[in-house]
């Protein structure tokens, strides 16, 4: 057995060796001699004992203030305090009972000592309950060794635990460090020189003993090297596997699904999205298998100024009120509703010039329907309006269609006849009333009419109206765009402010009751088209938008303009289909599945139809699979699945049942990675005839560092055109149980927010039922007190209670702080139909607060929900109060975010809580997350609690090591894929990767 191999029992003794093992994880002299010192104290050096964290076991070096002892219980208890003090801060440490005769014959003012324990929280200061201590200025004649140990050296302080402090692994490590002479390097001798890398059996003595601080950055370059490199070879022999694999190449076909989908399209992709699917296209068409990360927000922006128009049935709104639901009108004068609202933070804004002088805004990838006069209609972006404006001729080259003429009804009081109002506003020049102007269209043309005949003249088929107020010019001109005509703004000779209208309708309606037009040629409809004379840059605005549930995916702004979102990812399933096979979409949760369903079947149309009645000749079938769908609907969809006649299939977790077959699955979409385990998609993948391509996608921002380490074997695209950000969500943390009037406020905020107009989350990381409870524990947000403490203590410690509950919230909430509002629940366990109808409804308006559980933290987007309270937010990680925090702000108004916990304002738990709320930034959200679980084994071992491969290495530091270990590594395996030149490096390898680790990896 190689001497690293040893058992520590062989080496310690039982008693040590089961306490490292069972605290610790550490079996074997390799283990523990790669148990590395946290951090060093120098003989002399003070920690500052002000940023001690709440709820860990730490190691202090401090000086002893003051100590004394206290009675208690009547004189019958009595106790040790002994103050230490750093100059930063001051940190008490208490002792009971007969344990107090030691420590106060040892610690006496002055003395300075190592200390460990758990830092805990009494009378609102911090302390330390029976530590251990180890005095640092004894004399030789105490008979201690603790001068020879520690004088004038750096004291190394290890990762430790209550049952072993670190000055006991210190020693433990004294007894196998002899070993370290046997550790098997390997690093390439090459590699190593390169980089003056200390040797393996040198970093390790430093490490542990350093003689100086550049002994400690020796160690440490050298071993983070180590782990880069060996993980790194690990993921690049991975990579190179994969191209190993057969699989079947899924190229473009012509004149396919996807042909026929694009064609649909009322508008071109995004260079960005068109950038990626290029990137997926191409790997699709290779004969080993797609392994490819989708990082970022797959909706494509088109997106307009918060003040932009939008016409409803009503009258004009501006974009920032529009919300799901809102009734708008599309260019052929249809209504439609709003069934997507997607803030896009603030953007650069353009204006474009129209020939009657109206101007729109709107961002570069805005969609517009054009005609150049030859080719017919088309879709194209402002920016690439921007770059082709002008003809060979050098005149405007394109133009805008007018609006199909409809019926408004602001609900405004028309208490005079329509005609007769623009009569007299013919005589007083004034502006037009808003109830006219938002009118039907028979009273519209009657107070042009009244304003022609009152003050207008008339020649061929058009007119003019002279010399009217800004006011009365802009009114008549919209009421004449509005019944799809046109009217363009002259300035008028004479004294300033005031405009020639010219104005020209269409045949059906006749500008005036009185005056017969004068003879001249009819004019087409193309004289009622608007031409883009001009393109101005305006600057930075906050913007958003919208889709509408219409196949012509348009609405009328004050012209016409298009909006609508796809997915990158759809557009690889129909590739797919088109060669043959299906593709399936993994989603995290059933409200998710559901949602992806009906947006790829709306999206796709007749598409989705394939084999149905009234369904495209070059279709498919589009089906869900879930596990709460009932008997007949499942047993269909697993027909279509295993004959092939569902190209697609959307789904949860029930799509990895064993019962679930494939005809020929070609591509797997994981959507929401992060919330999946690697068995459960080695499952799904398992299912192709070959190893089936692999689309991950996610929109949790990740950095490149981690990319590269955690996604290794992963080649990354991008959606580097995402939106900017959401309207502003501003968080803060409510120390509940401190400040308990701070709670009380949260509420309030609720119901203040609902008297807006708006509505609330309330999010809870629990259902709530006895079966959810542990045993002995009440129900309530209170939890249940005990005597936890020894020998009388007077500190009774309140048990852990469960997180808090839906359940339990939301009756609290409706007898209580929000008693009277429209309060309803949505967690995992309702019937889908449940949940589905809650949803509906609070979609709608019809519920002021909803109550649930982590099942709204993706896909679920409602507007008009601007306030979010997350009950016991320290239960949650970082990234989830990130992705949960998104549901709200995604309307024009503000969000409010409240994360409510009861943790000390000391604790990690609370100085989380506080990142969140400092920066709405996922990348530096998704860095501190990681960093704080940097003991997590980026290997995916974290999830079951083993320790970390990576002991040295920190990720998101160690950005140019890892970058550095990837390309040294790719270059080493593409030379020796089976590293038969580098037997060390095996054996390293094999030391990383055991059983679990290495399926981890060939699951990918």
């Amino acid at each position: 057995m190689a001497a690293l191999d040893e058992p520590l029992k062989k080496i310690l003794g039982g008693t040590t060796a089961k306490v490292l093992a069972e605290h610790l994880d550490l079996h074997t002299v390799g283990d523990l001699l790669h148990h590395y010192p946290r951090r060093y104290a120098e003989r002399g050096e003070l920690t500052r004992l002000a940023d001690l964290p709440l709820d860990e076991h730490v190691t202090v070096v401090a000086q002893v203030a003051d100590a004394r002892v206290l009675k208690f219980n009547g004189g019958r208890g009595q106790r040790l305090e002994v103050t230490l003090t750093d100059g930063s801060g001051r940190l008490r440490l208490v002792f009971f009972g007969k344990g107090i005769h030691k420590p106060h014959k040892d610690l006496l003012p002055g003395r300075r000592a190592m200390f460990a324990g758990k830092v805990s929280v009494f009378n609102r200061k911090l302390q330390l309950a029976h530590p251990e201590y180890e005095l640092l200025d004894r004399t030789a004649d105490d008979g201690a060794d603790a001068v020879s140990a520690f004088a004038n050296q750096l004291m190394p302080i290890y990762p430790a635990c209550q049952q072993m402090a670190s000055w006991k692994i210190a020693k433990a490590v004294d007894a196998v460090l002899p070993s370290a002479q046997d550790a098997v390097d390997p690093l390439p001798e090459a590699l190593r020189d390169g980089r003056a890398l200390v040797p393996l059996t040198e970093a390790l003595l430093k490490i542990h003993r350093p003689a100086t601080k550049a002994d400690i950055a020796d160690a440490r370059s050298r071993l983070k090297w180590d782990e880069a490199f060996v993980l790194q070879v690990a993921l690049a022999r991975r990579r190179r596997a994969e191209t190993q694999l057969p699989a079947v190449a899924r190229r473009l076909v012509k004149d396919g699904i996807l042909d026929a989908f694009d064609a649909k399209l009322p508008f071109t992709l995004t260079d960005g999205q068109q950038k990626v699917s290029r990137e997926i296209f191409d790997d699709l068409a290779t004969e080993h298998p797609m392994h490819r990360l989708l990082q970022g927000e797959v909706g494509s922006g088109k997106a307009q100024p918060l003040d932009a128009l939008v016409l409803t049935p009503r009258g004009f709104r501006p974009m920032g009120e529009m919300a799901v639901g809102t009734e708008v009108v599309v260019p052929s004068g249809d209504l439609a509703v709003v069934d997507g609202v997607f803030p896009q933070g603030e953007r650069e804004v353009w204006r474009l010039v129209l020939s009657d002088g109206s101007t729109v805004e709107c961002d570069d990838e805005h969609l517009w329907i054009v005609g150049d006069g030859d080719t017919g209609e088309r879709v194209l972006t402002t920016r690439a309006l921007r770059g082709d404006l002008l003809g060979a001729d050098g005149r405007p080259k394109w133009s805008i269609a007018p609006a199909v003429p409809v019926d408004l009804d602001g609900g405004g009081l028309r208490p005079r006849d329509p005609y007769e109002v623009g009569r007299a506003l013919a005589d007083d020049r004034g502006g037009v009333p808003d109830a006219y102007r938002n009118a039907p269209l028979k009273d519209r043309l009657a107070v042009v009419q009244g304003l022609m005949d009152g003050g207008g003249e008339f020649f061929g088929y058009g007119a003019a109206f002279r010399g009217a107020p800004a006011a009365s010019a802009e009114g008549l001109a919209w009421l004449v765009r509005s019944l799809g005509g046109s009217a363009r703004l002259l300035p008028s000779p004479g004294p300033g402010g005031v405009y020639d209208v010219a104005v020209a309708l269409p045949d059906a309606y006749p500008l005036s009751r009185v005056a017969a037009p004068a003879p001249g040629r009819p004019l087409g409809d193309a004289a009622f088209r608007r031409t883009i004379e001009a393109i101005e840059y305006v600057g930075r605005k906050p913007v958003r938008c919208i889709s509408v549930a219409h196949p012509d995916h348009a609405y009328v702004t004050d012209h016409f303009t298009v909006t609508h979102n796809t997915m990158v990812a759809l557009r690889a399933m129909l590739g797919v289909v088109d060669s043959g096979g299906q593709a399936a979409m993994l989603a995290p949760t059933e409200v998710l599945a559901q949602q992806h369903h009906r947006s790829i079947t709306e999206m796709m149309g007749e598409l989705a139809e394939g084999g149905m009645l009234g369904g495209a000749e070059r279709g498919t079938k589009v089906v869900l699979l879930t596990g709460s769908m009932g008997a007949a609907a499942r047993r269909q969809a697993l027909l279509d699945l295993v004959t092939g006649e569902a190209g697609i299939v959307v789904g949860t977790h029930a799509l990895i049942e064993d019962k679930v077959q494939f005809h020929d699955l070609g591509l797997v979409v994981v959507d929401e990675q992060h919330r999946f385990g690697v068995e459960q998609r080695d499952a799904l993948r398992s299912k192709g005839k070959q190893p089936p391509h692999l689309l991950v996608m996610t929109a949790t921002p990740i950095p490149r560092t981690v990319a590269m380490t955690v996604f290794g074997d992963l080649e990354t695209s991008v959606l580097d055109q995402l939106p900017a950000g959401r309207s502003p969500i501003a968080s803060h943390v409510v120390p509940a149980k401190d400040k308990p009037h701070f709670l009380a406020r949260a509420w309030e905020r609720v119901r203040e927010e609902v008297a807006s107009g708006h509505q609330g989350y309330v999010v809870c990381p629990r259902i709530g039922d006895e079966e959810d409870a542990p045993k002995g524990a009440k129900k309530g947000t209170a939890g249940s007190k005990g005597a936890a403490a020894k020998a009388g203590s007077p500190e009774d410690a309140e048990e852990k209670r469960p997180p808090l509950a839906v359940l339990d919230i939301a009756g609290q909430l409706t007898t209580g702080p929000l008693d009277g509002l429209r309060v309803a629940v949505l967690h995992g366990r309702m019937a889908p139909d449940d949940k589905d109808d809650v949803m509906r409804r609070f979609a709608a308006g019809e519920l002021d607060v909803l109550v649930a559980t982590t099942v709204i933290e993706v896909g679920v987007n409602v507007p008009n929900a601007t306030a979010m309270v997350i009950m016991d937010a320290d239960r949650f990680g970082v990234s989830q109060l990130h992705q949960l925090r998104g549901r709200v702000g995604r309307g024009a108004a503000p969000g409010l975010c409240l994360l409510v916990s009861e943790m000390p304002e000391a604790s990690p738990a609370r100085a989380r809580l506080a990142a969140v709320a400092g920066t709405l930034d996922g990348f530096e959200l998704s860095r501190i997350d990681l960093e704080q679980r940097r003991e997590g084994d980026v290997l995916g071992q974290a999830q079951s609690g083993v320790r970390s491969s990576l002991r040295m290495l920190a990720v998101i530091d160690d950005e140019e090591v890892i970058a550095a270990a990837r390309d040294e590594a790719t270059e080493l395996v593409a030379a020796d894929p089976e590293l038969a030149g580098y037997p060390e490096l095996r054996i390293a390898l094999s030391a990383l990767l055991d059983d679990e680790r290495e399926q981890y990896l060939d699951k990918g």
